[in-house]
C-alpha cells in the first residue's frame, strides 16, 4: 500500500478518536445538568393537575398588580392546593414581610418559603440493621402493596437484598398479589396461612431474613381504617413483637393517598399514636390537583414525606426532593 495513503488513513483515525473524546468529554461535563432538567421537566409533567391548578391561579395573580386581592389570592390558591390553612397563611405573611417590589420578587420569595417549609431533616431511608426492618402501614387502596415491590426494587438497585413479608393474612388476594409483584423484582416472600396471625407471619418473615443474612426485610400489613381501635390494636401487636425480636425497628412507613387531601392529616395522627410513624409515602400524586398536601403533612405534623408516588412504573415510585417538587408545582407560575 502506498504509505501517503496509510499515512492519511492514521491521521483520519486519530482526528476520529480526537472527535469522538471530546464529545464524550462534554456529555461527561453536560451529564448532571442535563439529566437533573430533564428529571424536573418529568416531575412537573407527572404533577401536571397540581402543577396547573396552582400554577394556572398564580399566573393569574402575577401577572396584575400586588394588592390586597393579590395577597388573599395567593393564600386562597394556596389552600386550593390542600397546602393547609396554617401553612399557607404562613407563607403568605413571610413572602408579604419580605416586601417584594414585582411579581418575579413575590414568585422567588414564595419559592423560598415554601421549600422553608421542607426542610425536615431524616428523609432518607434509614436502613441500620441487619437485617433492616421496614414495616408499612396505611389504610385500605392506598397502594401499599405495589409501593413495597417499588421500594424493594429501589434496594435491588442499591445492591441490598430484601425480603417481603406477607402478613396481610385477611384479604384474599393480598398473599398473592404481594408475590406477582415480588417475581417481577425477584426477590423472595415468607407469608403466612389465610387467616393467621399478621404479627405470626411478620416474625416468621423477620427470622428468614436474619437466617439466611439478607439486607432488609419489608412487611405488608393489612389496610385499615385508622378510625377502627382493635384493628390498629393488631397492627400495634405486629410492630411490637417485631421490635422486641430485631431490637430496633428501622422505619413504619405510611402509605398515604394523595387524593384524599386534607383527610390524610387525620391519617397520619392516628397511624402515628398507634404504631409511632417515622415518614410517608404518598402515592398517586400524578392523579390530583392536592399535591400541597406534602407541604401540609410536613408543616402540620413534622413528619417527613420520603417518596412520592408519579405514576404506575417500577420506577415511579421516586425520592421527596423538595426543591424539585416545588419548583414542578410552581413551573405554570
Amino acid at each position: 500500500m502506498d504509505p501517503l495513503y496509510v499515512i492519511l488513513i492514521a491521521l483520519a483515525v486519530v482526528l476520529a478518536f480526537v472527535v469522538l473524546m471530546v464529545r464524550f468529554r462534554r456529555r461527561e461535563a453536560e451529564g448532571p445538568e442535563s439529566t437533573a432538567a430533564a428529571q424536573k421537566s418529568s416531575l412537573a409533567a407527572r404533577l401536571a393537575k397540581t402543577r396547573e391548578a396552582l400554577g394556572g391561579r398564580l399566573h393569574a395573580l402575577f401577572t396584575g398588580s400586588m394588592d390586597a386581592v393579590f395577597w388573599e389570592g395567593l393564600e386562597e390558591a394556596l389552600i386550593a392546593a390542600d397546602v393547609g390553612v396554617t401553612a399557607s397563611t404562613e407563607v403568605v405573611g413571610r413572602v408579604r414581610q419580605r416586601n417584594p417590589a414585582n411579581s418575579d420578587e413575590a414568585r422567588q420569595a414564595l419559592r423560598e418559603e415554601l421549600i422553608r417549609l421542607l426542610g425536615l431533616e431524616g428523609r432518607a431511608l434509614a436502613l441500620a440493621g441487619r437485617p433492616a426492618v421496614v414495616i408499612v402501614v396505611g389504610v385500605n387502596g392506598t397502594g401499599k402493596t405495589t409501593s413495597i415491590a417499588k421500594l424493594a426494587n429501589q434496594m435491588k438497585a442499591r445492591g441490598l437484598v430484601p425480603l417481603l413479608g406477607a402478613a396481610d393474612t385477611f384479604r384474599a388476594a393480598a398473599d398473592q398479589q404481594l408475590r406477582t409483584w415480588a417475581d417481577r423484582v425477584e426477590v423472595e416472600v415468607v407469608g403466612g396461612q389465610a387467616g393467621a396471625d399478621p404479627a405470626s407471619v411478620a416474625f416468621d418473615a423477620y427470622q428468614a431474613a436474619r437466617a439466611r443474612g439478607l439486607d432488609v426485610v419489608i412487611i405488608d400489613t393489612a389496610g385499615r381504617l385508622h378510625s377502627k381501635s382493635n384493628l390498629m390494636d393488631e397492627l400495634s401487636k405486629v410492630v411490637r413483637v417485631v421490635g422486641r425480636e430485631a431490637e430496633h425497628i428501622d422505619e413504619v412507613l405510611l402509605v398515604l393517598d394523595a387524593t384524599t387531601g386534607q383527610n390524610g392529616i387525620a391519617q397520619v395522627r392516628q397511624f402515628t399514636e398507634a404504631v409511632g410513624v417515622t415518614g410517608i409515602v404518598l402515592t398517586k400524586m400524578d392523579g390530583t390537583a392536592r399535591g400541597g398536601l406534602a407541604i401540609a403533612v410536613e408543616r402540620e405534623l413534622g413528619m417527613p414525606v420520603k417518596f412520592i408516588g408519579i405514576g404506575e412504573g417500577m420506577d415511579d415510585l421516586i425520592p421527596f426532593e423538595p426543591e424539585a417538587f416545588v419548583d414542578a408545582l410552581l413551573e405554570d407560575a
